[in-house]
């Protein structure tokens, strides 16, 4: 069921039931090539917006809220990267999605990552933003550092108080931006904070049975460095890797303008080579070519 209530006039919002929960999404529409954008933790759907905006007029966006953020149910157990993946997958199987192209930033980039690779070729090409691909080592420490602490404390806070603290860590962010992420902390469960349980899902392993054009698009600051995807190149071929300079982890808010030429120009890249392709196979294929005559 979807209604008119959204970021932008013309976009829907609406309910999918899947897994036995409600799966809230913002949609732009559109007969066009559909990106399902998969935000990350303590993030929404909404906060895709910027970007979203950016994007539109070639593709039909899908910005569902995960499990536990956002107008999505928040149920008391069940945030593992599987049970993310299992509400994506569902989600494309309920609204007759075919083929999507699949972008996931932070933990939303893991979960993309862990459909992908269950899809397969159903998926039309994936784009992974500074996703989660860490260490044992480093989500151990992750786990550690009292994020869920944190949680509960902003929680009892208001929208002015932490809309001044960000403004004041993210001078360069835009404001719009930062009313998003702090109305999307303000709704995410403390139970999805068990994302950050170890142990990750083998993101190398994944990567490497992933047969789909991939996109690892990397902050200069971000968490994955260019060594790690380097070595993702080495295990998958289709996967390419670019950089954005002067940015962190924060990608889709603080440059959603250059990630979405990155997107762009990436899904235009590998659409017109897989149109070309076709183009070739049919010829190759074609009874009635002989020698280059028509018979």
């Amino acid at each position: 069921m979807a209604r008119q209530n959204t970021p932008s006039t013309h976009w829907t919002d609406g309910i999918c039931r899947a897994n036995g929960i409600n799966i809230h999404y913002l949609r732009t529409g559109g007969n066009k090539p559909t990106l399902i954008a998969l935000h990350g933790l303590a993030g929404n759907g909404a906060c895709w917006s910027p970007m979203a905006r950016a994007l539109e007029e070639h593709y039909d966006i899908i910005m569902p809220d995960a499990r536990g953020h956002g107008l999505s149910s928040a149920p008391l157990h069940g945030y593992t990267y599987q049970e993310h993946a299992n509400d994506v997958i569902e989600l494309i199987r309920t609204l007759g999605i075919k083929s999507p192209y699949l972008l996931g930033h932070s933990m939303g980039g893991m979960t993309a990552t862990v459909v992908a690779n269950r899809l397969g070729s159903a998926v039309s090409g994936l784009i992974l933003a500074d996703p989660t691909f860490i260490s044992p080592e480093w989500q151990n420490e992750v786990y550690k550092q009292a994020a869920v602490e944190q949680h509960r404390q902003m929680l009892k806070s208001t929208k002015e108080v932490l809309f001044k603290e960000a403004k004041a860590k993210h001078r360069y962010r835009a404001s719009v931006i930062i009313e998003h992420l702090i109305e999307a902390r303000l709704q995410t469960s403390v139970n999805a904070f068990d994302v950050l349980i170890p142990p990750n899902p083998e993101f190398d392993e994944l990567i490497r049975n992933i047969y789909v054009p991939t996109l690892l698009v990397l902050g200069s600051e971000g968490m994955v460095s260019t060594e790690t995807a380097r070595q993702l190149h080495a295990l998958n071929p289709d996967l390419e890797y670019k950089m954005i300079p002067d940015v962190g982890h924060g990608l889709p808010y603080d440059e959603p303008a250059r990630l979405a030429m990155t997107v762009d120009a990436f899904l235009k890249r590998k659409s017109m080579a897989h149109q070309r392709e076709r183009s070739r196979s049919s010829t190759r294929s074609s009874p009635y070519q002989i020698t280059g005559l028509s018979v």
